[in-house]
């Protein structure tokens, strides 16, 4: 192990410090780090609003109610967290260049909000919350670079206003920053208007098309599975909501599939899919989030020896028993993070293909059909799932031993990395 752990280190720890140095990605990583408080707030109520078969233990009306008052909770931070993820990449990016970051943070959203939809259900002007969430946040990173990028650009040709000895310092620079401010809108609005005499209309249509057609293109059945699990790891790991791109192409054929094994159990028949919607939602997301992240916070607790990572350990456990895993991702982080990039992409795909073979050689039940709560905690979980089975919860329990075993390494040396970075600031 320890010979495994220094070739770890001398391979993953070069590249990572040539990542942490670059503007781009550190702008990215602690634009993610301004949303963190946020998200967890968010994270917290989703869990608390949707508890596990709440809706059965009281009335209709007063599952309503009591959903419609914690509902602001995450619809004003984890639905629009992209907007915060944007406005914190453009101040960082900006800050970095020695400019006025705030204006860098603000032009990033105006310049994302000129890109974005702006129809909703056939009304104008009405910006869909969606887009401004985790659907919109591979167009909203790469706006916030280019935001900035712009901003500074105009800035450093010293195309800006100056105002007279005498004036308020808040009045002087906001008159500095109207023209890299309007000329980088402007370029934005002309893209957005380009994009509207195309098919797409509006750029984000155009990403989701090129994202959406090859996925479709894929199947059901096990490899089709594998490449879905690894495109929601791969989008996850580039700050993209991974469930939702991949899931808006395969739950049709997911759900098909599941309504055939309900049918199947409630006529006592043979069930005929292993690769369900609840397949997916039970033994991959509900172990943790997308990643199966419990295992990593399981983890954290035996290894962990960094201030950091304890403590995003103690933040992220009680959302992610409930399967909400937002803190691990952005507290981590696993986005853009080179040293966890192995185990992020490996540890689903190989509980897939645990599952499987579990399910196809007859060892535990496939999934029933039955569609279970995703905020079901783990092992009550997989019992549900397969039909009031104990082996789907043993399945659940072996699943997650298994992924810690492959995060243990890795997730080591990130402690390591962490432990060593404060022992040197405090000295």
């Amino acid at each position: 192990m320890n010979r495994f752990m220094e070739i770890l280190e001398n391979i993953l720890m070069p590249i990572a410090e040539k990542l942490n140095n670059n503007r781009y990605l550190t702008a990215l990583r602690d634009g993610f780090m301004v949303a963190l408080p946020l998200i967890i707030f968010g994270s917290i109520f989703v869990v608390i609003a949707n508890f596990p078969f709440l809706d059965r233990m009281i009335s209709e009306e007063a599952f309503t109610a009591y959903q419609n008052a914690l509902g602001p909770a995450s619809a004003a931070t984890l639905s629009i967290m992209g907007t915060f993820v944007i406005i914190g990449i453009g101040y960082k990016l900006t800050e970095h260049y020695g400019g006025e970051a705030i204006y860098g943070g603000v032009v990033a959203f105006a310049a994302f909000l000129i890109l974005t939809p702006q129809v909703l259900e056939g009304v104008s002007g009405v910006i869909p919350t969606s887009t401004l969430g985790a659907e919109g946040m591979f167009l909203g990173i790469f706006t916030a670079f280019i935001a900035a990028e712009l901003y500074r650009f105009f800035v450093q040709k010293n195309w800006t206003i100056k105002m007279p000895a005498g004036v308020p310092d808040a009045v002087s620079k906001s008159f500095s920053a109207l023209i890299p401010i309007t000329l980088t809108l402007s370029v934005f609005l002309l893209v957005r208007i380009i994009f509207s005499y195309t098919p797409f209309d509006t750029v984000q249509n155009f990403i989701y098309t090129l994202i959406q057609e090859p996925l479709t293109a894929l199947g059901s059945g096990l490899t089709a599975t594998i490449i879905a699990v690894l495109m929601i790891q791969v989008f996850w790991f580039f700050g993209l909501h991974g469930q939702i791109i991949v899931n808006s192409v395969f739950d049709p054929i997911w759900y098909a599939l599941n309504d055939q094994n309900l049918q199947a159990f409630q006529a006592g028949t043979e069930l005929p899919n292993i690769i369900t919607k609840q397949f997916i939602d039970s033994f991959l997301v509900g172990s943790g989030g997308s990643g199966m992240t419990l295992s990593v916070i399981i983890l954290i607790f035996i290894i962990g020896k960094s201030r950091q990572l304890k403590e995003i350990g103690r933040l992220g456990a009680p959302a992610g028993i409930f399967n909400v895993n937002e803190p691990i991702i952005f507290g981590l982080p696993i986005i853009m993070n080179p040293l966890i990039l192995i185990p992020w992409l490996v540890a689903p795909v190989v509980a897939t293909i645990i599952t499987y073979f579990s399910m196809a050689t007859g060892l535990v039940p496939p999934p029933a059909g039955i569609i279970v709560p995703w905020t079901t905690p783990p092992i009550l979980n997989g019992f549900l799932a397969t039909g009031n089975a104990w082996q789907g919860a043993v399945l659940q329990a072996v699943n997650i031993v298994v992924v810690m075993g492959i995060w243990w390494p890795f997730l080591k040396l990130l402690d390591k990395n962490y432990y060593e970075s404060e022992k040197t600031s405090e000295k």
